[in-house]
């Protein structure tokens, strides 16, 4: 049997500087470190997606990825459950897992198999490591994977989202979407409780990210009257960044240029290229109450006419955006 020679702490060094080299994220990269000190043949990252409650494989070596089925079959094991209470690896095969162990690991011929729970520093669950080897583990195995485990959870930590930050600001709220209307909190930002609660912002999420624009801006008027600044950004959501979406962004505010509501209505409308009568009959207005407000809008935001107007409500956001 091999034995391991180097102690807790300097592997978990070693293991971060692998990690940190293989850029970050790049699961093959922390295994190659990790592999020089504890021998073994194959190994499974299976992550845990909030946002459904359910067990995915995303990286793999040694052998094929589980499916679907295996990876919730593993979480239904009293074994799961221990390693869940007590944070620490699981061996295989042992009591509760030998049926698992016959039908996922025996057939590739592996004699002994090691899982162990991934939770981030803060304690956040995002997954499982798999490891299989033709040989026994060495005594000290569970100990210096419990060890790296906090650094290899961001492997399988789905609520990752790969976003350009360039223009939104600190302050904003933030919720991430995916074409099925899945939400995910986005990594450094506040979760937006207004957009997290809105029936009908997966639905616009989904369009934005069918459309061709790279971003959206305009001003959001919510269920309870409070206006909002919101801002739409493509984004890669899920592991690495591999599922189309979008984060959504906003923070309360002050209409600009003391505009009010219906004169936001109308600078929209105008923006659009709709005529005064069209933006009479798309509001219910008399035409010569939409050539008011025009008077007002102009005053406001110093213009001389609607291109100026359409130019200056585009680039500042200044629309009504209808979620």
């Amino acid at each position: 049997m091999a034995e391991i020679t180097l102690d807790v702490c300097q592997l978990q060094a070693f293991a971060e500087v692998g990690y940190q080299v293989a850029g970050g994220g790049d699961a093959h990269g922390a295994m190659a470190a990790l592999r020089r000190v504890i021998p073994l043949d194959a190994y499974e990252f299976v992550a845990f997606d909030p946002a459904t409650g359910r067990h995915h494989s995303v990286v793999s070596d040694g052998h094929r990825r589980i499916d679907r089925d295996a990876a919730e079959e593993y979480a239904g094991l009293d074994a799961y459950r221990r390693a869940m209470a007590t944070r620490a690896p699981v061996s295989m095969p042992e009591p509760d897992t030998e049926r698992y162990f016959r039908r996922h690991l025996a057939p590739y011929g592996w004699r002994a198999g090691l899982t162990a729970p991934l939770f981030l520093r803060e304690g956040r669950y995002t997954g499982l490591l798999h490891l299989a080897s033709r040989e026994a583990f060495p005594h000290l195995t569970g100990a210096l994977v419990a060890a790296v485990s906090p650094m290899l959870a961001h492997v399988t930590d789905l609520t990752r989202c790969v976003i350009d930050p360039v223009g939104l600001p600190p302050d904003f709220r933030a919720v991430a979407f995916d074409r099925l209307g899945t939400r995910r909190e986005v990594p450094g930002r506040e979760t937006s409780a207004a957009l997290w609660d809105e029936p009908a912002m997966a639905a616009y999420a989904r369009a934005f990210i069918d459309s061709r624009e790279l971003t959206r801006h305009g001003l959001w008027l919510d269920d309870g009257g409070h206006w909002h600044e919101l801002r739409l950004l493509r984004a890669g959501v899920g592991f690495q960044g591999a599922l189309q979406g979008v984060v959504a962004a906003e923070r309360p505010c002050a209409l600009p240029y003391e505009l009010t509501g219906r004169e936001v209505d109308v600078l929209t409308r105008v923006a659009a290229g709709d005529s005064n009568p069209q933006i009479a009959a798309a509001l219910v207005l008399s035409v010569r109450t939409v050539t008011t407000h025009l008077e007002h809008i102009f005053a406001k935001l110093g213009c001389d006419s609607r291109t100026r107007l359409t130019t200056k409500a585009l680039a500042e956001g200044l629309c009504r955006l209808d979620v």
